[in-house]
């Protein structure tokens, strides 16, 4: 193994008990990171950053980039004023059944480096553009490809025509037996009137639970629900959205170490109102950003574009943002082996091209953060 040294780092945030660093140094060492500190420390060799800022790269924990085609009429009618519902995921699904495994893996690989290319250094993906056994399982291979982090959503709607409990009951069955040696985690959209009503999505939780998958709950997107609750009931990792939260929701996540995941550029180009960032860290509640990068909802990856909307209109600070985006995700993941930068933790680098990771949100839209690679 060679030893490098990544030196003249300005500002080095680093989320551990120090947080940030000024004029600081890291060295890493067969992928991990060996010390942190000041000055010039030895190694084999060096990289001089000159005076520019590091944080740890982003943790993108919610996102379906397996998908074909996409949803820009959708989008622009939403920006003339119709209201999203749901309903458009049945054209992705259509779409996603006609392209072959090629395609669908040559566009995953696409989105996954334009997510790189913008500091992300993790990044979980979900199926649940397929809704039967066979397309779920296909979709969940080709994320396997390029990430750890698989989620089975094969609960994102009921499809057309068919009878929601039967639905409910194959996803915790035939699917999910299936399906999880491909995922690690289970998500269910729960959404009554929507996709699952609060007695499915129990039941489902607990399917995916008794399977040994972690469990993950899209929560409070469209209008209030049992979904947070429900999350926090069966020890989900992360509750995703929390647009709509009760007094008791917000209570019960702060109770618990139930991450919610805030998801702000879907709310841009939903056109849905914002969560309350605000009241979830006043209580005291852990929270993450992720993209939630998508053809209906947020064709996007970009952490850097997610954290000046949050600093926007979440009212959060940049400091604040770039945790979220990072140990927040980590957290979301039940990862303590990034979104930090200590000493075992992986050489997750991401530079900003500016003296402050504060420039992330000061200068939004500008192309400033990029991995490190070593």
């Amino acid at each position: 193994m060679t030893a490098t040294a990544v030196v003249g780092i300005g500002e080095l945030t680093t989320h551990d008990e120090v947080g940030v660093r000024h004029d600081a140094a890291v060295v890493v060492d067969g992928g991990l990171i060996a010390w942190v500190g000041h000055g010039s420390p030895a190694a084999d060799e060096a990289v001089d950053l000159g005076g520019r800022a590091v944080i740890p790269g982003f943790v993108d924990s919610h996102t379906h980039l397996v998908f074909a085609g996409d949803r820009v009429g959708e989008f622009v009618a939403r920006m003339a004023g119709e209201a999203y519902d749901g309903g458009g995921i049945a054209s992705t699904v259509a779409a996603t059944a006609a392209a072959g495994d090629e395609e669908l893996r040559a566009q995953l690989a696409s989105r996954v480096a334009a997510a790189r290319q913008q500091g992300t250094t993790t990044v979980e993906v979900k199926s649940g553009y397929g809704l039967d056994t066979a397309a779920e399982l296909r979709l969940l291979r080709l994320a396997a490809e390029v990430t750890a982090e698989t989620t089975l959503l094969g609960a994102h709607v009921v499809p057309r025509g068919a009878d929601p409990d039967a639905y409910a009951a194959l996803v915790a069955g035939e699917m999910l037996t299936a399906c999880a040696p491909y995922a690690r985690w289970f998500d269910v959209f729960c959404e009554p009137g929507v996709a699952f009503d609060g007695p499915q999505t129990e039941a489902l939780l607990a399917a995916g639970a008794a399977a040994g998958l972690g469990l993950r709950v899209h929560a409070g997107q469209l209008g209030a629900g049992p979904g947070v609750g429900l999350a926090v009931a069966h020890g989900a990792a992360s509750a995703d959205h929390c647009n709509h939260l009760s007094d008791a929701d917000v209570d019960a996540l702060a109770g618990s170490d139930t991450v919610a995941t805030l998801l702000p550029g879907a709310d841009f180009c939903a056109r849905t109102p914002y969560p309350d960032a605000r009241r979830l860290l006043d209580a005291g509640v852990s929270i993450a950003l992720a993209s939630d990068g998508n053809p209906g909802t947020c064709h996007s990856t970009s952490m850097p574009w997610v954290i000046s909307l949050a600093v926007r209109e979440l009212h959060l600070t940049p400091a604040e943002a770039i945790r979220a985006a990072t140990a927040g995700g980590a957290q979301a993941l039940r990862r303590s082996d990034i979104g930090v930068i200590r000493p075992g933790a992986l050489a997750h680098l991401a530079v900003v091209d500016a003296p402050t990771a504060a420039h992330l949100a000061y200068r939004p839209g500008m192309p400033l953060v990029s991995t490190l690679a070593l």
